[in-house]
């Protein structure tokens, strides 16, 4: 799961508002599942090669999509050969991932609180999910349990994006700057796109790389993806992704 639908963010709102205990996701699972089907930009003409390329050869391994969603990265990894498990907290889209993958083991869970075996998947991928984790330090922790030594977490998450106020622009509407405010503050954020209310979750980036790193983990590569289709220059749906870094890619390795 994850709370990014559009690579413009504008302003997602801060507020004290009640919070759903699942992030208000049980509300928005089916219109998470339209934009998923219609197609989302940021992963099809983003993160998906990057991810997939970090991921390697997954040929035989097992694997745990951590937040599956509707399982569409999981399916990508079935693709490929991985013997597929993946996780999600929210009813409707673990059944719709279940439906949409018969040869993979989709299991209705938290990140928090893993229902496997310590040291039994190769490979564990967060794609645009600990945004959505409240306990994204436990998370981390069951992570690290169910890898195998020698094992990769793979992760993108979001950038700054989680803190701005959305762009400043000038008087004909270009963009000017990200407003930045309160980074350095972990905070729940309400964004409300379409028939999507969800709470997402703003970390600094310090408080994310201090989790990996007590957890014990080695950090073996860090991406800030831009669009290698350079024509995507010329389109202004793409700004954002040649101006500024939304997303970073990292690869995290178990000690053996």
């Amino acid at each position: 799961m994850d709370g990014t639908t559009d690579n413009r963010p504008e302003s997602p709102t801060t507020t004290n508002l009640q919070r759903p205990p699942d992030g208000g996701w049980t509300d928005s699972a089916a219109a998470w599942i339209e934009v998923i089907d219609r197609g989302e930009t940021n992963r099809e003409l983003l993160l998906d090669a990057v991810m997939l390329e970090q991921g390697g050869d997954v040929r035989g391994l097992r694997t745990l999509d951590l937040g599956c969603g509707e399982g569409r990265f999981s399916r990508m990894l079935a693709e490929r050969g991985a013997r597929t498990f993946a996780i999600d907290p929210i009813e409707q889209l673990i059944i719709t991932a279940a439906q949409r993958h018969a040869g993979g083991a989709y299991v209705r869970a938290s990140g928090e609180r893993l229902p496997f075996a310590a040291a039994s998947f190769h490979l564990v991928v967060s794609y645009l999910s600990l945004i959505d984790i409240p306990d994204f330090r436990g998370a981390i922790a069951e992570s690290v349990r169910v890898l195998r030594p020698g094992g990769a977490l793979l992760v993108v998450n979001l950038n700054f994006v989680t803190a701005s106020e959305g762009w400043a622009r000038d008087e004909a509407g270009n963009r000017l700057y990200h407003r930045v405010d309160r980074y350095a503050e972990e905070r729940p954020i309400v964004l409300e796109i379409g028939d999507i209310h969800i709470v997402n979750w703003h970390r600094p980036l310090d408080a994310y790389m201090s989790a990996f790193l007590g957890a014990g983990l080695i950090l073996r590569s860090f991406l800030e993806p831009v669009p290698k289709d350079g024509s995507l220059r010329d389109d202004p749906r793409f700004e954002d992704w040649y101006r500024v870094p939304l997303f970073n890619v990292m690869r995290w390795e178990k000690q053996g």
